[in-house]
């Protein structure tokens, strides 16, 4: 596996909706080496989530895991999830407001609003179909890496610009209030 380099901000390879990738071409060698290359940039990096078009593919592509990770300390785990061509539905109207951060925007984090509750339809990379809820933390996680698929980043869903911190000053001022919200919000609706 190889680790490959990740696409920032400016790139206009970041604003392109990713193509649908069929069947056929899912089990080629080429997007299964691609899958397991995503996987391993993703874990190098330190990110919950990477979506093919953040590494210059143009294929509806993301891999997603939080084990522990340093930099998202507050999220519940999510088993490595590779999901491709996704659909992603509301399933009522709460939201909740998340502080996120993304690979391709470095050393940034700001307030975006996501729902706490999505269905998420997706095959795996074997072509599996799946049809899931996903809850609060991982629904957002879900929906961060979907946006990449069409050519949003998290940026552009930020409400509030004076939210919009560095991550040095986020460690600094935000942190301890923003870890003990997570804290209680995933008490209160799980993942």
């Amino acid at each position: 596996m190889t680790v490959l380099p990740i696409v920032t901000v400016g790139d206009p390879v970041l604003r392109e909706r990713a193509a649908e990738v069929g069947a056929e071409r899912l089990a080629t060698p080429e997007v299964q080496r691609l899958i397991d290359d995503m996987i391993e940039t993703m874990r190098d990096a330190g990110g919950a989530g990477l979506a093919a078009n953040q590494i210059g593919e143009l294929l509806r592509i993301a891999v997603i895991e939080v084990d522990h990770n340093p930099r998202y300390p507050y999220k519940p785990p999510i088993p490595l999830t590779i999901v491709v061509n996704p659909i992603i539905e509301q399933i009522d109207d709460e939201q909740f407001e998340n502080m996120e951060g993304c690979l391709s925007v470095p050393n940034m984090r700001g307030r975006v609003p996501r729902w706490v509750n999505v269905r998420v339809r997706y095959w795996d990379r074997d072509g599996n179909e799946h049809d899931e809820v996903r809850c609060g933390l991982a629904a957002g996680t879900f929906q961060h890496e979907c946006d990449h698929l069409d050519g949003v980043v998290f940026l552009d869903r930020v409400i509030d610009t004076r939210t919009l911190t560095t991550w040095e000053m986020f460690e600094r001022y935000h942190k301890d209030a923003f870890f003990e919200e997570m804290r209680q919000f995933v008490a209160r609706v799980g993942s």
